[in-house]
């Protein structure tokens, strides 16, 4: 009975191990041909009447206006708000969603959608093809990406990204304890802080997310 039970365990690890290539490879084949793009993140939970939804509609648009592609988790909320901004300028639309146990239904807007059973697989995909990762308010998920974000940047295991926090208001407490619990412990370095750029308009937004594109452009030709 142990023997067919550690056998059965095999069996289901070696098809996981295919299944996860299966999204890599899928990922991998579909966003590399999609050109530059943002990464929006943000609350499925914001309702169409919020002044944050009108703001991902907002920025989502100017990002299509200037060339940039948008990639967002594929769900509703702010995800939805930024899918329908980029869809409305006839810009590239992509949602990358993911299979939960209550089930996440993809939003109208989207041009390009990829489906995945790994939060790993997805979050790979959301940093390897974005020039920049516009953060909204959000709960326990958009944390977890607005981290993983500073965490790569900071060890410099992804290129350095442009890292913009949208909603002063929202961000504000947050920003306050980083700097009076988390520096003050040394657990972080003051220039980690530096690491996060916070803007609330959308013109603002993009203008930055530009100026660090050109800077990077610049650097290249000069190495």
């Amino acid at each position: 009975m142990l023997e067919s039970t550690i056998e059965k365990k095999k069996t289901d690890d070696t098809w996981r191990i295919f299944r996860i290539m299966a999204e890599f490879v899928e990922g991998f084949e579909t966003l590399s041909k999609v050109g530059p793009c943002v990464t929006i993140f943000g609350s499925a939970r914001t309702p169409k009447s919020h002044p944050y939804y009108k703001l991902a509609v907002d920025i989502a648009r100017l990002a299509s206006k200037n060339g940039y592609g948008v990639i967002t988790g594929g769900g509703p909320g702010i995800m939805e708000a930024a899918n329908k901004g980029a869809f409305t300028k006839k810009g590239t639309s992509i949602g990358l969603n993911i299979q939960l146990p209550f089930e996440q239904h993809p939003n109208p807007y989207i041009k390009t959608m990829l489906n995945f059973r790994y939060f790993f697989c997805r979050k790979v995909m959301f940093f390897k093809y974005t020039s920049a990762v516009i953060i909204m308010p959000g709960g326990f998920g958009t944390m977890d990406e607005m981290f993983e974000a500073l965490t790569l940047v900071q060890t410099h295991k992804v290129k350095n990204l442009p890292l913009i926090l949208v909603g002063r208001e929202y961000w504000s407490g947050l920003i306050a304890w980083m700097k009076n619990t988390m520096l003050k412990n040394k657990y972080i370095a003051a220039i980690d802080l530096d690491l996060l750029e916070v803007i609330d308009e959308p013109e603002e937004v993009i203008e930055y997310i530009n100026t660090f594109e050109n800077a990077k452009v610049v650097s290249e030709n000069f190495e």
